[in-house]
């Protein structure tokens, strides 16, 4: 992540007023293709360095060995739950490198069906992807395959296969990498806490029956229990003073959660692993399937022996996350200012552009009579690759038509959300997935800097799986 050295403040300031004068006045009167073009050339200029094009290399190789196994996980205390696996563990291993080390990853199946990983939101060369028929080439049971690449951006990340999606995540195969910069050490604590939900029959095995014709015609498989890192008591336990920073990062297949800290001040500082320009209050953040928020939180001084829930509030019926425990001797709170990338682009004025690229966002009933799920009425095998250029400004609007949620998902780019049903929004970050309610219409804006074939998919894995897929490529 870049970050503006104090001199360079005063200087930036002066170029965004510049940016903005000119937006307003361009904005003073119709928008035609000279002064579109125009906008767009600002908005290239006011995202110049908000985060990195090229990958720095240290030279520090991490090898690490990932293996999807069939095993069991005992959720419920005394009971063991058949599960597909990553290292024998769900969630699967927490990966940790530092930002400018290369991770080469050998991934082992040994599943009875072809698999292959995604590195959700890590900006990776394109031929390391994981996308079957796009990227690369499904591996094969008993078969491995070498990801290699070096994380351009520090964050919080996953991995997930992207062959059968909907049934393997279900199944359990899921696991986090952090990349690690200069404020990993500064926190108390730096928790990651893997949110998902699980669809259990009466002897607490996973329901066998995925893709069901309930799910297409809803939001996505929902599951009856609901853990964070494999459990569904979670507890952090903290002291006094402490400063931690938690990574909250939605693995379910469909479910959305709203998280609300009691009476904790919960900052975010991070979305879908990248900085924000502003941090803001993470009670009621919509973080749907494929999101991450990062949230720093200060234990008060005077909280021993108390316990603050972490609840969810995205239904009528509340759920619980998880645990925050104070227990012991107070120590010093942690005093640095929040990590923040203040090279956010604005982007006033972004919402009166012109449309570059639409999905209508909707579902069909097959000739065979199975529920497709589409982008501009085609299903993934029909559509033809909407091409963006390198380094230009692009608009993109996803148009839902259907009553269901849909959260899109990037592969390769992030985003800022620009406007919701033609209002302009103010969101001071980047995301790779925003959630797309019923009906709603939502534009986003981006600068593509990484070349190559990239997916643009609903991360409700069955709507994905029924179809709602596309392809990207940037040249």
């Amino acid at each position: 992540m870049n970050r503006t050295p104090p001199e360079n403040k005063a200087v930036i300031g002066v170029m965004c007023i510049v940016v903005l004068v000119s937006l307003a006045y361009l904005l003073s009167g119709n928008i035609d293709t000279t002064s579109s073009a125009s906008l767009k050339a600002a908005f290239a200029e006011e995202f110049a360095g908000a985060y990195a094009e090229t990958t720095e290399q240290d030279g520090t190789v991490v090898e690490v060995t990932v293996t999807a196994e069939e095993g069991a996980v005992e959720i419920f205390e005394g009971h063991t739950t058949a599960v597909w696996s990553y290292n024998g563990t769900v969630p699967g291993p927490e990966i940790r490198i530092q930002k400018g080390n290369t991770l080469r990853l050998t991934f082992v199946n040994n599943l009875p069906q072809e698999s292959t990983i995604h590195f959700h939101g890590i900006r990776v060369p394109n031929e390391m992807d994981g996308v079957p028929g796009a990227t690369q080439k499904s591996v094969q049971p008993g078969d491995s395959f070498v990801y290699v690449f070096t994380p351009k951006d520090a964050g919080t990340f996953w991995f997930h296969p992207h062959k059968n999606t909907s049934e393997q995540m279900e199944r359990g195969l899921y696991g986090t990498i952090i990349v690690e910069d200069e404020y990993a050490e500064q926190y108390s604590q730096d928790i990651v806490w893997v949110i998902d939900d699980w669809l259990l029959e009466e002897a607490y095995q996973i329901s066998p029956h995925f893709v069901t014709r309930h799910d297409l015609a809803h939001d996505g498989r929902w599951g009856n229990v609901i853990t964070v890192n494999g459990s569904t008591k979670e507890v952090l336990s903290v002291r006094p003073g402490e400063r931690i920073r938690l990574r909250l990062i939605n693995t379910s297949n469909g479910r959305v959660y709203k998280p609300h800290f009691s009476s904790l001040q919960a900052d975010v500082i991070a979305v879908d692993g990248m900085y924000v320009k502003e941090t803001f209050n993470a009670d009621g953040f919509a973080l749907a399937p494929g999101n991450r928020i990062d949230v720093d939180i200060a234990i008060p001084n005077d909280a021993g022996g108390k316990s603050f829930v972490v609840r969810d509030f995205f239904t009528s019926y509340t759920n619980t996350l998880g645990t925050i425990a104070v227990e012991g001797e107070a120590v010093e709170t942690p005093a640095f200012s929040h990590p923040t990338n203040p090279q956010v682009p604005d982007w006033a004025g972004a919402a009166d552009t012109p449309v570059d690229a639409e999905y209508i966002l909707d579902a069909r009933i097959s000739t065979s009579g199975d529920i497709e799920w589409t982008m501009n009425d085609k299903v993934f095998s029909e559509h033809d690759p909407v091409t963006l250029r390198h380094r230009e400004f692009n608009k993109i609007r996803f148009t839902n038509k259907s009553f269901r949620l849909h959260p899109m998902h990037l592969h390769g780019q992030f985003f800022k959300v620009i406007s919701r049903n033609g209002q302009p929004v103010s969101e001071r970050h980047f995301r790779d997935t925003v959630l797309v309610s019923s009906k709603e219409t939502v534009d986003i804006g981006l600068i593509p800097l990484d070349r190559g074939i990239w997916m643009n998919h609903c991360h409700i894995t069955e709507h994905a799986d029924a179809g709602m897929m596309a392809s990207i490529i940037v040249q």
